[in-house]
């Protein structure tokens, strides 16, 4: 047990640049409180003595702000960071090294009792805050989920998980595996594919209009005249990728 504790204290002291020392991780930090209830809670539960679990975890929400079903499986070193408003179902699984900020909700979409209902995170991945993962579906392994995303389906490893409703951004599950940590899910290069589908519209669009210009230019030294059309304002596209933007 206290080894774990060790693992889940560094893992934090890594990840939240924050964190100043081992005492302050153990007294003030909410997710790590909220995870060793959970252990305790997941102990009672798997033994038979459920009402027990259930009132440890209820407990657990009351001093944390986070509710941790007991009969969901939380890996090791996992890192519920503020944590307040995070939700976790009985047949969720959240897999080693996971971080998972304030506000998520990783929820059922099922009715029926002993299904699969709540969703399996995979090694490493990331849910940002505010994200909501629904359903009994796998989120691949090094995944990220943006803030404020509502996932309804799986992720594969290494890909960004955008958007309501979420849309998959294809990544390279090794160069994720290598460099796996990205606060809130946040990616660097700002891979949105809706934005990247209108910026290559946009791009698209603007070789169009040139390309045109240059026919009516060869048809006029051709001899060939156009009919005339109203003049109309050029494509500028570095304004329309700001607004994209």
């Amino acid at each position: 047990m206290f080894h774990r504790l060790r693992q889940d204290i560094n893992s934090i002291i890594e990840r939240d640049p924050a964190a100043r020392n081992t005492w302050e991780v153990l007294t003030c930090y909410p997710g790590l409180q909220a995870i060793v209830m959970h252990r305790w809670a997941h102990w009672c539960w798997t033994r038979r003595m459920k009402w027990l679990g259930r009132f440890i975890s209820y407990l657990a929400r009351i001093v944390t702000g986070i509710e941790i079903h007991p009969g969901a499986s939380i890996g090791r070193r996992v890192f519920i960071d503020h944590g307040f408003g995070v939700v976790i179902g009985e047949t969720a699984e959240v897999g080693d090294d996971c971080t998972i900020y304030q506000g998520v909700t990783l929820g059922g979409t099922s009715l029926h009792t002993g299904a699969k209902r709540h969703p399996t995170l995979g090694r490493g991945v990331i849910v940002g805050a505010g994200a909501k993962v629904l359903g009994g579906f796998t989120v691949g392994e090094y995944a990220k989920v943006g803030s404020n995303a509502v996932l309804l389906k799986p992720v594969p490893a290494g890909a960004t998980a955008v958007g309501n409703p979420a849309h998959i951004v294809q990544k390279d599950a090794m160069s994720a595996a290598t460099n796996p940590f990205a606060a809130y899910g946040v990616t660097p290069n700002g891979d949105d594919p809706l934005s990247k589908a209108l910026r290559g519209l946009i791009e698209n669009a603007v070789k169009q209009e040139l390309r045109i210009e240059q026919l009516v230019a060869t048809m006029k030294v051709a001899g060939l005249e156009c009919q005339s059309v109203a003049d109309c304002d050029k494509l500028n596209s570095a304004q329309l990728n700001k607004l994209v933007e």
